[in-house]
């Protein structure tokens, strides 16, 4: 199990780093023009710390595999992480529309991808907790 938390820690190290092309890549320049200065900044913003956080869960799992897998804290962690995972897993399904991917081919590829990935980190997170 701790090859699993290794690689978890580099897919959300990855994962972090892709968010810095969301601006560009979602045209967030244009796209967020007609919205209020706070909420084009809150958009800027909650997407660092998300990053940030995402990026953190990555080093954790990197840096203490061991401890989250033989301590009572790093299960309790696994648990909080698992809990959030699994809960992005259902938005995935029911947080956004089917009409952002349903028959166009990269958009359903990345769908696919990410409830794959978002389903892995659920799994192994709750089995360390449970185990």
């Amino acid at each position: 199990m701790e090859v699993h938390l290794k690689i978890i820690g580099v897919l959300l190290i990855v994962l972090a780093l892709v968010h810095i092309v969301f601006p560009k890549y979602f045209n967030w320049g244009e796209e967020l023009k007609s919205l209020s200065l706070i909420n084009r900044q809150m958009m800027t913003v909650h997407t660092f710390f998300i990053a940030l956080t995402v990026f953190l869960m990555g080093v954790l799992c990197l840096t203490s595999s061991t401890e989250i897998l033989e301590t009572n804290l790093g299960k309790k962690i696994a648990l909080g992480l698992g809990i959030f995972w699994t809960v992005r897993l259902f938005i995935q399904f029911f947080g956004y529309s089917n009409e952002l991917w349903k028959g166009k081919k990269f958009e359903t590829s990345i769908h696919i991808l990410f409830s794959f990935l978002w389903t892995y980190l659920s799994i192994v997170f709750l089995t360390v907790c449970f185990n």
